[in-house]
């Protein structure tokens, strides 16, 4: 077996924390080094633990989970934090990713989908869900054209892999509907966040909705 993810859980609801702690305790992949129950001492363990993964609520009783977020990803950019929250609104998950964020799970949601969803979070190949891209596709509907420089730098495959991601599908699904392989999918992705200066799905898919790429309605 290789190296455990090593995972520091942030919540101030005890049994928030053990419900977590049971959810990951299926995994033997995943090992929980860490606690914390305010944003302070998010960064604290973070320094202390230096974790792969952080699970971090957005309320926190000093600082809020979003401004821990963007402190630790100053200090430490390599840690994937993925926000678990109770609230679906998107300021928050926008927030969230604006602060450096890799993705959010949300608490009152099946429980089942967490290991996988975690796992391909920690190996950069999280989706963003169909659900956040319909909503975000409400939020941005009458936006500008593309009409700045990054954008024009972008091939025609690249909008194509672009608009795919913003609608939610994974790389093998985008794969399928574009004939090409998932490892031509993924070298597409790598140009696409370089050029773009992001670092996950969501803020591609932000970008490409506000952008004024996806205009119809989603599939």
């Amino acid at each position: 077996m290789g190296e455990k993810i090593r995972i520091v859980i942030v919540d101030d609801h005890p049994m928030a924390r053990e419900g977590m702690k049971d959810i990951l305790s299926s995994e033997p992949s995943f090992e929980v080094v860490a606690e914390a129950v305010t944003g302070e001492e998010a960064i604290e363990k973070t320094a202390e633990f230096m974790p792969d993964l952080l699970l971090m609520d957005i309320r926190l009783p000093d600082i809020t989970g979003l401004e821990a977020t963007r402190k630790i990803k100053e200090r430490y950019p390599y840690v994937k934090i993925v926000m678990v929250t109770v609230s679906d609104d998107i300021i928050d998950l926008f927030e969230a990713i604006k602060n450096g964020a890799q993705g959010y799970l949300l608490k009152n949601v099946n429980h089942d989908s967490w290991i996988s969803y975690l796992k391909s979070v920690v190996s950069d190949h999280a989706p963003i869900s169909k659900e956040l891209a319909k909503q975000m596709l409400q939020e941005f509907s009458g936006h500008q054209e593309i009409n700045d420089s990054e954008s024009d730098a972008l091939s025609y495959r690249e909008r194509e892999i672009l608009t795919w991601v913003a609608k939610g599908y994974t790389n093998r699904e985008i794969s399928i509907r574009l004939e090409i392989s998932e490892y031509t999918v993924k070298n597409h992705l790598k140009n696409l966040f370089q050029k773009l200066h992001m670092n996950n799905r969501v803020q591609l898919a932000k970008y490409a909705y506000e952008k004024g790429y996806l205009k119809d309605k989603m599939d």
